[in-house]
């Protein structure tokens, strides 16, 4: 059985993922798709609108076959990070092939990048250098980095926040050697950070949370962009826990870690640094909303998505050293669910996986995996009392969720 692998968030399903993942499977010719789903909090330092168990069953009744976790210390964490861990996945349960989307939409131009990047590594690092020093953050130093070394080649835009990702997932199958085909699907009608609706049937992630946000119970402004599965569980996630998870449910909570911590234990979490540790605690005591705090705090250096992933770590007490040593360690697989194509996949390949499979996290050491235990501990506060224990319990208890 042939495999198609996907990195992806799912945050929520919608019509533009269904899109991707039809191409996905043409594209690879494959039988099967095997999706690396970000946990509860995801790439961009945001808490997932709903939990990962719900966001699996979108998947799965929307095309993929089978869902693994991407661990925390991959999922939160800046492109490069992000994609060598997810990639290292992939590889070790046997995929054929990567399948992305971009604003791009030509591989070749990803390969010949990374290939020119690597040719001038040394010129392009310092330009990063040179860039940072000058006060902005590392995306627009990338940005402006690669727009500073003139070429006649075919290169991808790396200004383009798909493109970037791309761009590392690339990369990080050169550089892991690793025989994974790469392949790629231009992006339908919406941009990544749309906050607008602008097609009748295709919407960014981004606007079809704003518009949930906005309409609070009622999706029928959504109901156009997203497959009627990801409708009735979104629904159905209401009914069960009363509310979505965004920032907000979650301020009270950072506030306080904040505030009772000193400068000094602040700076021993993971990528607090430069002195941003007191800009953190001076915003946190004038501040009344995770909104407003975010808006003192953010700078030029700072961009929002990076300041959001230090909250997150924050909030998850992740220290440096322990962040550090854990993305040393190989990464695991840990099924969250599969269909019954994605079940026969497993049975047939399972021996020949190259890293630790977990079906039941009874089976599998808890400090080779406390991170992610402990980021969905810290997940279920943004639900009410009633609702919390229900969502804390499930990350001992939910086996893996299997739709035949």
């Amino acid at each position: 059985m042939k495999a198609v692998g996907v990195i992806v968030e799912y945050n929520p399903f919608h019509n533009g993922h269904a899109y991707h993942l039809q191409a996905a499977k043409e594209s690879a010719q494959a039988d099967v798709v095997i999706a690396v789903m970000s946990g509860n909090f995801l790439q961009r330092g945001e808490p997932a609108l709903v939990s990962k168990w719900y966001r699996t069953k979108m998947a799965l009744l929307n095309g993929v076959d089978i869902v693994l976790e991407l661990p925390y210390q991959f999922a939160v964490q800046k492109a490069e990070t992000f994609a060598n861990g997810a990639v290292a996945i992939l590889e070790a349960i046997g995929c054929h092939s990567l399948c992305f989307g971009s604003e791009s939409g030509d591989i070749s131009s990803f390969i010949q990048t990374v290939d020119y990047l690597d040719r001038h590594k040394d010129r392009f690092d310092e330009n990063i250098k040179m860039n940072i020093k000058k006060g902005v953050s590392f995306p627009k130093a990338l940005s402006l980095s690669f727009e500073s070394l003139s070429s006649n080649e075919n290169l991808v835009s790396l200004d383009k926040p798909n493109n970037i990702l791309g761009f590392h997932y690339v990369k990080a199958l050169k550089h892991q050697k690793s025989p994974i085909i790469p392949l790629t699907v231009k992006r339908k009608s919406a941009d990544y950070h749309d906050e607008h609706f602008a097609d009748e049937t295709i919407a960014s992630a981004t606007s079809i949370r704003k518009a949930i946000f906005a309409a609070e119970e009622n999706n029928s402004s959504i109901e156009q962009y997203i497959p009627d599965a990801t409708n009735r569980l979104l629904r159905e996630y209401l009914d069960v826990y009363g509310n979505f998870h965004e920032w907000e449910n979650y301020w009270s909570y950072l506030r306080y870690s904040l505030l009772h911590c000193s400068p000094e234990e602040l700076r021993e979490i993971y990528e607090v640094e430069e002195g941003i540790e007191h800009r953190l605690i001076a915003a946190a005591l004038d501040t009344s909303s995770f909104k407003k705090f975010m808006e003192k705090v953010k700078t030029k250096r700072y961009t929002w998505t990076r300041l959001q992933r230090i909250c997150v770590h924050i909030l998850t007490n992740t220290k440096k050293e322990e962040m550090i040593s854990t993305i040393e360690k190989d990464a695991y697989l840990r099924l969250l669910g599969m269909t019954k194509s994605g079940k026969e996949y497993l049975n047939k390949y399972k021996a020949q996986f190259t890293l630790p499979f977990i079906s039941k996290l009874s089976s599998y050491k808890e400090k080779d995996i406390f991170l992610d235990i402990r980021a969905s501990r810290v997940y279920s506060f943004g639900l009410g009392n009633q609702t919390m224990d229900k969502l804390l319990k499930q990350e001992y208890n939910q086996p893996p969720i299997y739709i035949q």
